[in-house]
C-alpha cells in the first residue's frame, strides 16, 4: 500500500511539474508584479482582499490560457525545433486533448474571476482572451510580433488599475507602454537563438529578418523607451523618491542586460532573459509599495 501510494504521489508530482513547465509558471513574475503596481497605485494603498485575490486569480488564469494556446498553436514547430523538442506536448507528457480541456478551464475561471472585480473588467475579459490568443499567430504574419507580445503583457498594469478604479489614467497608460517596450526588447534578444530556425521555416521575427546586430540595436532602443515610460509613469502619478530610486536601479539592470550579451556571444542569454528581467518587475513593484505604504501612506 505504501509503495502504491508513493507511486501515485510521484505520478501526481511529475504531472504537476509537466504542467508547470508547459505554462512556464516561473515567468508569471514578468506580468504579475505590474498588475499589482497598477492595483496599489490605483487604490493608493491596500485595495482589500477581494480585489487582490480575484486579480491574482485572473492573472494566473489568463497567463495559463495564453501559454497553453501558444503551445498548442506552435506544436508542429516545437516538434521541429531542437530547442523545444522536450516540451511536454511534444514528448507526450501532456496530451493535446488534456491541453484543450485546460485551455477551456483557464478561460472560464479567468472570466469568472473578472466578474468578481467589476463590470468593465468583466466585459474586457473577453478582449483580453482574444488578444492573448491572437499573439500565437503573429510570428507567422509580422516581424513586430515581439511588440505584440509586449502589448499582451502590457495589459497587466491596466488590468490592475481598472480592477480597483474602472477608468484609464495616464500612469496606467505609461506603465502599459513601458511593459510593451520592455517585453518587446527582451523578446527580440531571446529570439536571436532561433534566428536560423525562423528563417528556414518562414517565421517572421526581427532577428530572422534583420540579423543579430540590428536586433540587438532595436532591443536596446526598446529598453531605452521602456525606462523612459516607467519614469513618466512615476511622474504622472506624482510618486515619491522610493519609486525613482527603484526606477534608477531598473535602468541600471537594463543597461547590464545589454552588456553581458552581444550578437557574437549569447552564452549568458538565459541570465539576461530570466534573471535580470525578473528583477525589473520585482524592483519596480518594491518601489511602488514603498511609495504607497512608507512615504505617501
Amino acid at each position: 500500500m505504501t509503495s502504491k501510494t508513493g507511486s501515485i504521489s510521484a505520478g501526481v508530482l511529475q504531472a504537476t511539474l509537466a504542467w508547470a513547465r508547459m505554462i512556464r509558471i516561473e515567468h508569471s513574475i514578468f506580468a504579475l508584479p505590474f498588475a499589482y503596481m497598477g492595483l496599489f497605485w490605483s487604490a493608493e494603498g491596500w485595495p482589500g482582499w477581494q480585489v487582490f485575490i480575484f486579480l491574482t486569480l485572473a492573472m494566473i488564469m489568463v497567463r495559463s490560457f495564453a501559454m497553453t494556446h501558444n503551445r498548442l498553436t506552435d506544436l508542429p514547430l516545437d516538434a521541429l525545433n531542437p530547442r523545444t523538442r522536450d516540451r511536454a506536448l511534444v514528448t507526450g507528457e501532456i496530451q493535446v486533448r488534456q491541453a484543450y480541456y485546460f485551455l477551456a478551464a483557464s478561460a472560464v475561471i479567468f472570466v469568472l474571476a473578472c466578474a468578481f472585480l467589476n463590470l468593465p473588467v468583466f466585459l474586457l475579459a473577453f478582449f483580453a482572451l482574444a488578444w492573448s490568443a491572437v499573439y500565437s499567430y503573429t510570428k507567422r504574419w509580422t516581424s513586430i510580433c515581439h511588440f505584440f507580445l509586449g502589448s499582451v503583457l502590457g495589459l497587466a498594469p491596466l488590468a490592475g488599475w481598472i480592477a480597483y478604479t474602472p477608468e484609464l489614467t495616464l500612469p496606467a497608460v505609461f506603465l502599459f507602454l513601458g511593459v510593451l517596450f520592455w517585453v518587446g526588447g527582451f523578446d527580440i534578444l531571446y529570439s536571436t537563438q532561433d534566428m536560423e530556425f525562423d528563417r528556414e521555416n518562414g517565421l517572421k521575427s526581427i532577428p530572422a529578418r534583420h540579423g543579430a546586430a540590428t536586433s540587438f540595436a532595436l532591443a536596446g532602443f526598446s529598453h531605452v523607451n521602456a525606462a523612459l515610460f516607467f519614469l513618466l509613469a512615476g511622474i504622472a502619478f506624482a510618486a515619491s523618491w522610493p519609486y525613482y530610486l527603484a526606477w534608477f536601479v531598473v535602468a541600471v539592470v537594463l543597461f547590464i542586460e545589454h552588456r553581458i550579451i552581444s550578437p557574437d556571444n549569447l552564452e549568458r542569454l538565459n541570465v539576461s532573459f530570466f534573471t535580470l528581467n525578473a528583477l525589473v518587475s520585482v524592483i519596480l513593484l518594491a518601489g511602488v509599495l514603498a511609495d504607497v505604504f512608507l512615504v505617501s501612506g
